[in-house]
């Protein structure tokens, strides 16, 4: 087993955006992000609530969007706004934000490499491209499953 606390189940990561949520999960030791679904923002609290309840999720790891400066703009505040209403409806799972600076180029230069990883991607197509907020949101994970094991 790896660092992560076995007790804990495994780490979910929201890629929050206004109208679409890229979703991605660990393995059950907590070592390898996969990118999983991108979820409608009216669907994604009913979403999680199974999700936290099918996969054991114990954390959820979230994007805040800071600017290359590190500062918190009008997204990072939006972002905070859904945060609070998500722990309020899902009050056993521990949330953690997570800076995800550049988290969706580095998802998209491997999409375009052919790394899409496993998907059941609701929200398939805006303005003719497929969505790839799940891929961001792996990236994220990933990221954060390095320094959680590399503290």
């Amino acid at each position: 087993m790896s660092d992560a606390d076995p007790a804990s189940g495994r780490i979910a990561a929201l890629d929050l955006g206004e109208a679409w949520t890229g979703v991605a999960v660990s393995d059950p030791d907590a070592i390898i992000a996969s990118p999983l679904e991108v979820v409608s923002a009216a669907e994604l609290t009913e979403y999680l609530q199974r999700l936290v309840i099918e996969e054991e999720i114990a954390e959820i790891v979230v994007g805040v969007p800071k600017t290359l400066s590190g500062e918190t703009g009008h997204q990072a505040r939006r972002v905070f706004a859904s945060l609070n209403d998500l722990k309020l409806r899902l009050p056993g799972v521990r949330f953690i934000e997570w800076d995800e600076r550049l988290t969706t180029r580095v998802a998209l230069s491997r999409a375009g490499a052919g790394a899409g990883g496993r998907t059941r991607n609701r929200g398939r197509r805006r303005k003719g491209r497929e969505r790839l907020d799940h891929l961001a949101a792996a990236e994220m994970l990933q990221e954060y499953l390095r320094a959680k094991s590399n503290p």
